[in-house]
């Protein structure tokens, strides 16, 4: 990286951030330094004001969107390619206004038809409490006359409704009830009674759950209200259909929002780094970080501005504040998704994508180890990187996909795993065919070229190990280059080789029977290990001591590599007893419903842990010998979009 400073006049910033976003390898960050100077106090930082707005069009673009969703009549899928636009396109004004104003229209008829939905169910419920009134040839204002008052209202089901009228003659005297209707739950009653017996009817009708019912501001009979209500009821349903073909209308402008949110996402990116920058009346500053590949196209894009600007490097107090961008070819650009998921390399650190290329690869092959579950992976993430272009994560996993699907073929056919041992199920049940019948070349496949997981698992063990030593031997010698790079060779030889010396002993104690060479070791590790503490010879003495429980350790990492061995068993065995189970009816079409299930989930189950296993022994074992991980990822300022592509335009 080169840390870069710049100051331009006002009138240029807008476009030359423009370009910038264009040039995509610019990190702009805030000058501080300016803006809390008490000598440069004309400079001042940016406002977000116009940040803010953006962010705010971009949610109501955003929820736009998810509103038109399920109104689209043509819906795209999982795995539809995104549009591809020019840049004239992306940043048409016309059709950005065009597509917020449609946007907004989305929002506020769907606040409409929300509305005429809770008005559609107020009525609902409206109706169905006059129901059981409609016999009811009363108004329902209606409350008594000049002696009478009149009531109606309702007792739980399971009250004996002659009893009640008895109770209610007896308390009042002259009382007039009558049962409109009932329904599983209570009875509907009206009540007439004298006025000046009202307060001893009331007592009666209490102790019996009576409840009166109150319909506030309603006026005539229940089913004159029925009919009304019927009424609003069919205009909100004319008016549901208005809203809701309004807004599948609306949907046909799907892809005018998206490319609208696509350009509010790059307009609030300029707004954001604006800023970001310190501003005086007429000029800008900035700071900024861009990779050192990227200098002559800087600088001849700022060869057409009036701006001066320096650049260099960083220094390594900055260290821990500079970002970090791998670097990779197109072999190693995929493993950006392992690494980023444990952490970016510091900026002293090293790139460990090109050095776990291969292992990476070939431990993830070795423990699936098919070769139909090899073909099937490289095919769907060749259909899925051609079809649908996918960026960023989906990208990085494709891309590695189709190198995994091809490790996976390449170890499959030395294990001799094709589905598990389908080959010889299939032919032994279907075709009366055995393994000895088989053309040579057929049976030495499914035997295992190499090795065979099932029938000589020690010996998958065994080869587990060897490679798990070599690959622990090659983290240590990075950590040696590492050493020489930083100009420190002593510290990495003296990091590594005494541990090679403890090897090379125990080798020499198992099979010469003498441990000098051991005892050499231990004292290399005891001088060495201890030479960074603190407090005296005694100190470091005890550190190298100390050292000595790290075998331990060592042990711990090489038996790591025993996992190669059970993931590669348990993907062969999980096949052949899905193979056992489909050959067991003797039917055909049931093998293969059996068989297609029951690899689905084989390849399923083992993707995830042979993705899990594969990245633990590169994050553990192998970075653990050298990796300096806790850099910050760089982030210039560029086009991101979301729902379509970018393409050059034709000059």
């Amino acid at each position: 990286m080169k840390k870069l400073r710049l100051c331009g006049i006002a009138e240029e910033q807008t476009q030359l951030i423009r370009e910038l976003q264009l040039l995509g390898s610019v990190e702009i960050g805030s000058p501080e330094a300016l803006t809390g100077a008490q000598q440069t106090q004309i400079f001042r930082a940016g406002d977000s004001s116009s940040a803010d707005a953006l962010s705010r069009t971009s949610a109501a673009l955003a929820s736009a969107l998810e509103t038109l969703k399920q109104y689209e009549t043509k819906k795209g899928g999982l795995f539809s390619a995104r549009p591809e636009k020019t840049l004239d396109e992306l940043f048409d004004d016309d059709a950005y206004s065009a597509a917020v104003q449609a946007a907004q229209d989305a929002l506020e008829t769907q606040d409409a038809r929300s509305r005429n939905q809770a008005e559609k169910s107020r009525l609902s419920a409206l109706r169905e409490s006059f129901v059981p009134w409609q016999t009811l040839d009363l108004p329902l204002e209606s409350n008594g006359t000049q002696h009478t008052r009149v009531l109606i209202g309702t007792v739980p089901a399971q009250t004996g409704f002659d009893a009640l009228r008895e109770a209610v003659y007896e308390a009042a005297g002259e009382a007039q009830i009558e049962m409109v209707s009932a329904d599983q739950q209570s009875l509907y009653l009206l009540v007439i009674v004298y006025k000046g017996a009202y307060d001893a009817a009331a007592s009666a009708l209490r102790e019996s759950g009576f409840t009166q019912t109150c319909f506030d501001g309603v006026t005539g009979t229940a089913a004159e209200n029925i009919r009304l209500t019927d009424e609003k009821l069919a205009a909100c349903e004319q008016e549901d259909k208005r809203l809701t073909d309004k807004l599948t209308a609306l949907a046909g402008e799907t892809p005018a929002i998206r490319l609208a949110a696509d350009r509010c996402t790059q307009e609030i990116a300029k707004a954001q780094a604006a800023d970001r920058m310190a501003h005086s009346e007429r000029t800008f500053c900035l700071d900024g970080w861009v990779p050192c590949e990227d200098v002559g196209k800087l600088e001849t894009l700022l060869e057409h501005y009036c701006c001066a600007w320096e650049l260099e490097d960083p220094s390594p107090e900055e260290y821990p504040d500079v970002p970090v961008k791998l670097k990779n070819n197109k072999l190693t650009w995929p493993l950006n998704m392992v690494t980023e998921m444990y952490s970016l390399p510091a900026y002293d650190g090293i790139d460990p994508n090109p050095l776990m290329f291969f292992w990476y690869i070939f431990f993830f092959g070795f423990m699936f180890a098919d070769v139909a579950y090899g073909i099937i992976i490289y095919l769907a993430c060749t259909l899925i990187q051609k079809k649908v272009r996918p960026k960023n994560t989906l990208g990085y996993m494709m891309s590695l996909g189709r190198w995994l699907g091809g490790s996976i073929t390449f170890c499959g056919i030395f294990s001799g795993g094709f589905f598990g041992n389908s080959i010889t199920t299939f032919a032994e049940t279907f075709l009366g065919i055995t393994q000895d019948q088989f053309p040579a070349w057929l049976s030495t496949f499914c035997d295992g070229i190499v090795v065979n997981p099932v029938e000589d698992p020690l010996k998958v063990l065994i080869i587990a190990i060897c490679i798990g030593c070599v690959h622990l031997v090659f983290g240590q010698c990075i950590r040696i280059y590492m050493g020489f790079r930083d100009h420190e060779p002593l510290e990495g030889i003296l990091d590594v080789v005494p541990w090679w010396i403890v090897f090379a002993g125990i080798a020499v104690l198992v099979f010469c029977d003498t441990p000098l060479v051991l005892i050499l070791g231990a004292l290399s590790l005891i001088l060495t290990q201890g030479r960074h503490k603190e407090g005296g010879i005694i100190k470091k003495l005890m550190g190298g001591i100390t050292s000595l429980y790290d075998i331990t350790s060592w042990l711990s990492d090489v038996l790591s590599y025993a996992r190669l061995m059970a993931l590669m068993l348990a993907g062969s065995v999980i096949g052949m007893v899905f193979n056992t189970i489909a050959a067991l009816p003797g039917n055909i079409i049931v093998f293969f419903v059996v068989f297609l299930i029951g690899h689905t989930f084989n390849i399923g189950v083992n993707l995830i842990g042979t993705y899990v296993h594969d990245a633990r022994l590169q994050y553990l074992e192998f970075f653990g010998k050298f990796y300096k991980e806790g850099g910050i990822p760089f982030k210039p300022l560029k086009y991101n979009t979301k729902y379509v592509d970018i393409i050059e335009e034709e000059k």
